[in-house]
Parts: C-alpha cells; sequence; structure tokens
C-alpha cells in the first residue's frame, strides 16, 4: 500500500474562459469507481446542452483505476490531459468533469490540451488538497485507574484517538503511523507498568 496520497479538501467547480469558450471543471473525491461515474453523469445531466463534457478520474490509492473521456473532442485533447494533470499533482480517488461551452473560435489540439488540462490545475488550486496518510488501527485495553492518563498523553503527542469503550476495563481504539508502532508499545509498557495490553488490527487512511 501507498504510504499516503493526495485528494481533494471537497467537492466544488472553478470556471474560466479562453477565447471566448467556457471551461467549467467540477471536482469531487470519489471513494469508488461507482461513484466517480454517478458524478459524471450527474454533471453531464446539469449541463446536457454543453459543447462537451469531458472527464477524468483516478481511484485507489495506488492509482489502480485510471479512466477518461475526450467526449467529441479531438482524441487525446481533453480528458488524457486531464488525467495527466490529476496524476501529475499525485491526486487519488478524485473525479474531474470539464464542461465546455464553444465560443465561436477554435483552439487547435495544442490549445485544447493546455485548456482541459490547465482548468483541472486551477481547479485544484481553487478547491484545495489534503494529504492522506496509512495508518495502522490498534486496539490498547487498559484498567480505569490509568484511562484517563493514557487518553490525555496520546492527544497531547498528536496520536489518534478513535474511540473508547467501558467495561470492565477501557479500550482505545487508535491509529497510528506504521513506523510508530514499536515506539508506542515500547511507551505503553513503561507508562502503565506493564498492564496494558496493545492489538494491532489492520490498516486505514487518515488525513495527515
Amino acid at each position: 500500500m501507498q504510504d499516503q496520497y493526495r485528494t481533494v479538501a471537497r467537492a466544488g467547480v472553478h470556471e474560466t474562459e479562453i477565447n471566448r469558450s467556457r471551461f467549467r471543471c467540477a471536482l469531487a473525491p470519489a471513494a469508488t469507481e461507482q461513484e466517480a461515474r454517478e458524478f459524471v453523469a450527474a454533471v453531464r445531466k446539469e449541463h446536457a446542452d454543453a459543447t462537451h463534457n469531458c472527464w477524468a478520474y483516478v481511484i485507489g490509492a495506488d492509482a489502480s483505476v485510471q479512466k477518461a473521456s475526450d467526449d467529441g473532442e479531438p482524441g487525446g485533447t481533453a480528458g488524457v490531459p486531464m488525467l495527466q494533470m490529476l496524476l501529475r499533482r499525485d491526486m487519488r480517488y478524485v473525479v474531474a468533469v470539464v464542461t465546455r461551452y464553444y465560443g465561436g473560435v477554435k483552439l487547435g489540439a495544442g490549445g485544447l490540451i493546455r485548456a482541459y488540462g490547465g482548468t483541472v490545475g486551477e481547479a485544484l488550486d481553487s478547491v484545495g488538497t489534503l494529504t492522506r496518510r496509512r495508518f495502522r488501527l490498534a486496539t490498547v485495553t487498559v484498567d480505569h485507574q490509568r484511562a484517563g492518563k493514557i487518553q490525555n498523553d496520546m492527544r497531547s503527542t498528536g496520536r489518534e484517538v478513535r474511540d473508547v469503550r467501558y467495561g470492565e476495563e477501557v479500550t482505545i481504539e487508535i491509529a497510528l503511523p506504521d513506523t510508530d508502532v514499536e515506539a508506542f508499545r515500547s511507551w505503553l509498557a513503561d507508562a502503565t507498568a506493564g498492564t496494558a495490553r496493545f492489538e494491532p488490527g489492520g490498516e486505514t487512511y487518515g488525513d495527515v
């Protein structure tokens, strides 16, 4: 798995005009290819009167799914430069749709490539991006007497406490960078005189 990737901070739209043509880029996070396709379909429906609705998306932290469409523009002048811009920016789990309203001036192949790729780049700058990092999920089980201090110490050192459950003992679910697991295990043993139990679990991605 990739240690980290970037994605869009939120859904958003950026519009620009190039030689009288309107280029409107709609961006959105997409957890699955199905979500990406649904977003494309929604934008196409909203702008059914547009000259073109070109799109590209990248799904997977390792960019395992990459798709693009020129939607009637000359081959390779729209979807591919959009996709290349997403990949150049290390974007993952993201979908982009550039809607073009033709303004009467032909841009030529080079102009189209610059327009479509550039509009996606400007939209990424406008909407904003965030970095997500791979974390190891783990469970800490500790007695009630030590639980409060352990939680406070975890939070004060920037470790992510995801859930706390109270029973006969206190179960704390946390997320750690892989590189921090052994150091955390040692710290926990020292902090609880060896009484806490530490169980590593699966992996997930979280905001840095």
